[in-house]
């Protein structure tokens, strides 16, 4: 190890966590390692896992995280929780980055990194989730952007956005408005002796249930009825049918379609054929 690595392998034994700009400017006195340097370690690492060349090849790549996170601070979260985020992204790419693959750590990195920051946006940015599908959540990045340069969005613009990200119109209608709500409280403040707000907030007027003696009665029976029914229904199936859907649905260990093939002599499709209408027996008769 070169003299300026081993200086900024001691620096980085106690980066500051006082400030981002300290920690910034540390990460950025970090020397940046050399495409022999960083193979080797990766070989190091990838060969015989060795932390110690996994440990420097994350924190001589720490100025890309801080560099890649800085782009993130419209969403309004903190930046050094944007920074943590992205160095965890860091440290898996780090484990799965191959010396053989013939490219520069940083850019193997760059999806692990942005992959983390973006799945911390997404739970923190508001409280109810605006993106839980993996098209919401490109939506959500990509719309973002294309808002930040349009302003509101005519009919035109919805049109133009949703033929470049390749979504439906409606689709950029609904994230739009998920992007302009505001979160509300269910028990919002009311000052004292204001009478016109006090009862105003869902906890002082919905009923809870879920002890109500008269519900829970009726579950019960409704559930001892379903159980009764399901169990004269199986015993109105032949013994092969109900010894397959019993392997296949009822068993603590669940036996396979071929599993069953060998031990009645016949295919698994011809199985899976009995069991179909072993189960559409089982409806019909529940439902009459």
């Amino acid at each position: 190890m070169n003299d300026s690595m081993g200086k900024g392998m001691d620096l980085a034994l106690a980066l500051p966590t006082h400030s981002i700009e300290a920690y910034q400017a540390a990460v950025a006195r970090i020397p940046v390692l050399s495409a022999e340097e960083e193979r080797e370690l990766a070989i190091r690492l990838h060969r015989d896992n060795d932390l110690e060349a996994a440990r420097r090849l994350v924190l001589c790549n720490l100025r890309f995280v801080a560099y890649i996170a800085r782009s993130y601070r419209g969403y309004g979260l903190p930046e050094a929780d944007l920074i943590q985020e992205g160095s965890i992204g860091l440290m898996k790419a780090v484990k799965r980055f191959d010396p053989d693959m013939n490219v520069r750590l940083v850019s193997f990195a760059v999806h692990w990194i942005k992959a983390e920051i973006h799945e911390y946006i997404l739970r923190n940015w508001r409280i109810v989730k605006v993106a839980t599908t993996k098209a919401q959540r490109k939506l959500f990045f990509n719309l973002r952007k294309a808002r930040a340069r349009l302003g509101w969005m005519s009919e035109d613009e919805i049109q133009t956005v949703a033929a470049d990200l390749g979504v439906s119109e409606d689709n950029v209608r609904e994230m739009e408005s998920r992007l302009n709500a505001h979160d509300a409280s269910f028990d919002p403040f009311t000052a004292a002796g204001d009478d016109e707000e006090i009862g105003a907030a869902p906890v002082a007027y919905l009923t809870d249930q879920r002890l109500d003696p008269a519900s829970e009665l009726e579950q019960d029976q409704w559930q001892a009825q379903n159980e009764e029914k399901l169990h004269g229904a199986l015993q109105q199936l032949d013994e092969r049918s109900f010894d397959i859907l019993s392997s296949r649905w009822l068993a603590e260990r669940k036996a396979t379609l071929h599993e069953l093939a060998d031990k009645y002599g016949v295919s698994a499709e011809r199985i899976r054929q009995l069991e179909n209408n072993a189960m559409k027996k089982l409806k019909g008769t529940m439902a009459t």
